[in-house]
């Protein structure tokens, strides 16, 4: 690696460490002091957190898509790369900044998740709940509607865009969760150590906290619904909320980080509830990575390339699809193949490929 790349390498990895360090400052400081502090001094961590969630998390998404793309870009194609990292920054810009300043609510990348990944949208539903009660006051009802509106509107693009483009649309292109990480600080990880690929026991322990946290995920969600609909339940539902944030706060935020010190940035992405609903969508629309489109010379760098220990090569050595439903749609093998057999696809782009195909053969 020349000097320039070093540094840019060593400037990334800075970013990342202030960014995971600022995360559990804020975390603890919001969800853990904040509560016994004074108001004026709740109010200033609350405009911290805001602030920091909001501006400074869109300004290092930024920078460091912009650094990893020098990191990577004279070394490698990085077409799918740069599209992922082009829709980073869109989100970012849509759910961090335009969002909040037009609808004048600085927490909307609560709702910028479909069920079954938080409850919150639910819980915003019931005018009883510590969280409803807890934003009244700022909000208003407006506000709140707001809110429940944008974050239908944002299901609805989340959805049937992976019905139509596969896994990737939110995986590698929209998720401001893991999603954005792995793919902006791609080249950081992991910041201790070497980098290591996830071996066969690993996968098997993955596959199982997959199903597990999906199974939680679920429950928690029919736990809200059938409370919204007057369904006699068991326990308290600000005690439910609470462990709901535990859950969310140790299971998937601080060991996200975990796996980025010492793991791989999609290290999450292996048993994210939302990830496994959308792998299972991303089946209906066909997504596979085609593997036939040239000759597949055997070098193995669509598995190395790949962040979710997939076995492309073995299936291109014979020019079979890889249908997995693990496969985030990053493209990151497709950029990787020198022989550019490698494409994704999904039952859209396929007939997408074949209109415009037969068009220009038309005004040929």
């Amino acid at each position: 690696m020349n000097t320039a790349k070093s540094i840019e390498l060593k400037i990334l990895k800075a970013i990342l460490w202030i960014y995971i360090s600022l995360c559990i400052i804020i975390a603890g400081l919001n969800y853990g002091y904040a509560s016994h502090a004074t108001e004026d001094t709740a109010k200033l961590i609350t405009w911290f957190w805001h602030f920091y969630e909001n501006w400074v998390k869109t300004f290092f998404i930024v920078t460091c898509s912009f650094l990893t793309l020098k990191i990577v870009g004279s070394s490698q194609i990085t077409v799918m790369r740069k599209r992922n990292l082009i829709g980073f920054i869109v989100s970012a810009i849509v759910v961090h900044i335009a969002g909040p300043l037009l609808l004048k609510n600085s927490e909307l990348y609560f709702f910028a998740m479909p069920l079954p990944w938080s409850t919150t949208p639910l819980q915003l539903l019931d005018t009883t709940t510590n969280f409803y009660i807890s934003r009244l006051p700022a909000w208003g009802v407006t506000g709140i509607t707001a809110a429940l509106i944008f974050y239908a509107w944002i299901s609805a693009i989340i959805i049937l865009g992976t019905l139509f483009l596969g896994r990737r649309w939110q995986c590698s292109t929209l998720c401001l969760f893991n999603g954005f990480a792995s793919e902006v600080f791609a080249p950081a990880f992991p910041l201790v150590g070497k980098i290591r690929k996830v071996k066969p026991r690993q996968l098997r322990i993955l596959f199982i906290l997959k199903w597990v946290f999906l199974c939680i995920s679920l429950f928690f969600s029919f736990y809200w619904a059938l409370h919204l609909l007057k369904v006699p339940l068991p326990g308290n539902i600000n005690v439910i909320s609470s462990v709901e944030n535990y859950k969310y706060l140790t299971g998937e935020l601080f060991t996200a980080m975990f796996f980025w010190i010492a793991f791989i940035g999609r290290g999450y992405c292996y048993y994210c509830p939302l990830g496994t609903m959308l792998g299972l969508l991303g089946k209906l629309a066909g997504q596979k990575i085609l593997t036939n489109n040239t000759k597949c010379v055997q070098c193995n760098q669509c598995n190395s390339a790949c962040s979710m220990a997939i076995d492309i090569s073995s299936k291109a050595k014979d020019g079979e699809a890889v249908k997995n439903l693990r496969c985030v749609g990053c493209g990151h093998c497709v950029d990787a193949c020198p022989t550019r057999t490698l494409s994704y696809s999904t039952i859209f782009l396929q007939k997408m490929k074949e209109v415009y195909k037969t068009e220009k053969d038309i005004s040929m």
